[in-house]
């Protein structure tokens, strides 16, 4: 399918992913509507990509060498025993993965969209209207253009996702996820090559080594677990969105900090609470799922089109993989009909798998912890094996294979 005018509504990941797609593809006229201005690149979380997805979209041409990225080899799980500095090791498992920073990988896929696109930052599409061959969008200073398809990389909140299947939002999952980056690198375990878990009643914390973008590291974590319910509780936690940095009021600040000190082996706790207050946030924890990745001119990719809780490190590959189905599909189909079914076909079971798998996760790993001072590795390892039941070859913990389906 050669030729046709195509708009990418969204910018990040997945939008540069999808703008790539399509020029592959062979459409004529690419747009990139994206909401952020040049501060996007600015985001320094972590993200981990699957060894072997990683291979699997090196030879489709999405990601390269060149990205910088750290090394991981296994995951250390840990809990609290007395004063121990590092605590008790509850369990270990491979951890094949390659560490990147949000910005980072955002960024050489950003140079990696030809020149030809059109890449506009700071549009804000506030208006997504369909008809029989086209799709209109209109933006907040009032522009307005056609296009013969368009294409929603924006996001768990999409605007083109609600013009497909209206009232098709994100459910919030009852619990957040707090983040934070800092340089505190110097004198990790195993020289930083592993991935620490550290575990506590109601959550765990996952730490480990990404890029700073300057040829060093900078220490990565996420800890999940449910907010506090106080009656100070911060507004935008009452109606769950993501908190940037500088955000976070005394009151939440104080809560993370005691639940750290409480719960972390001093080690670790230490790490933690180190990381400067501008580098920590906070993002809530979602599922989504829809009942299809296209409708009429419209298709979605990403988070638009399923949001799959983090714990099966495997958002980043699903937007990636997206594009990779949604270059193939436009390779092989003779019209926009065949090109947006065959996407479909092959994304839909994917993500509703991914979304699935996450959530039994989410479960064990936070809604319903185990009682892990119980627990040492025959225990870990049945624990972790029946969070995994139920998967099929198309998905598990990383993302699912390409070559699986």
């Amino acid at each position: 399918m050669r030729g046709g005018s195509i708009a990418v509504v969204g910018g990040s990941i997945a939008g540069c992913a999808a703008a790539l797609a399509a020029s592959r593809g062979g459409a004529e006229k690419i747009t990139v509507f994206e909401r952020a201005d040049a501060q996007l690149r600015d985001r320094g979380v972590g993200i981990a990509l699957h060894s072997d997805r990683y291979d699997e979209l090196k030879d489709a041409g999405y990601v390269a060498p060149e990205m910088p990225w750290a090394p991981l080899t296994r995951r250390v799980w840990s809990a609290r025993d007395g004063e121990a500095d590092h605590g008790r090791v509850i369990g270990e498992q491979p951890f094949p993965f390659r560490a990147y920073s949000w910005g980072s990988l955002w960024s050489e896929l950003r140079r990696r969209v030809p020149e030809e696109v059109s890449y506009r930052s700071g549009s804000v599409v506030t208006g997504v209207e369909p008809d029989a061959d086209g799709v209109t969008l209109r933006l907040a200073d009032g522009y307005q253009e056609r296009f013969d398809v368009v294409i929603g990389a924006d996001g768990y909140r999409s605007v083109v996702r609600e013009a497909m299947f209206s009232g098709a939002d994100a459910t919030y999952a009852g619990y957040i996820g707090w983040r934070g980056t800092s340089s505190d690198v110097a004198d990790l375990p195993s020289d930083g090559y592993d991935a620490h878990n550290i575990v506590f009643p109601g959550g765990h914390c996952m730490v480990y080594r990404i890029p700073d973008g300057a040829g060093g590291h900078l220490l990565n974590w996420v800890l999940y677990t449910v907010p506090p319910q106080t009656d100070g509780l911060h507004p935008d936690l009452r109606t769950p969105t993501s908190l940037p940095p500088g955000r976070l009021n005394s009151e939440l600040t104080a809560h993370l900090r005691a639940l750290v000190a409480d719960n972390f082996p001093p080690y670790w706790a230490a790490r933690v609470l180190r990381t400067p207050a501008e580098t920590t946030f906070i993002q809530p924890i979602y599922d989504l799922e829809v009942p299809h990745y296209t409708a009429g001119r419209m298709l979605l990719v990403g988070d638009a089109a399923s949001v799959a809780r983090p714990h099966i490190g495997g958002g980043s590959v699903k937007a990636l993989q997206d594009a990779t189905a949604l270059e193939a599909a436009w390779v092989a189909g003779d019209s926009w009909k065949e090109v947006l079914a065959s996407y479909d076909a092959s994304r839909g079971p994917v993500g509703a798998e991914m979304v699935a798998l996450a959530r039994r996760m989410g479960s064990a790993q936070v809604e319903n912890t185990p009682d892990w001072s119980a627990m040492g590795q025959p225990e870990f390892d049945v624990w972790w094996q029946d969070q995994n039941k139920g998967s099929d070859r198309r998905s598990g913990f990383g993302g699912h294979s390409i070559k699986a389906g």
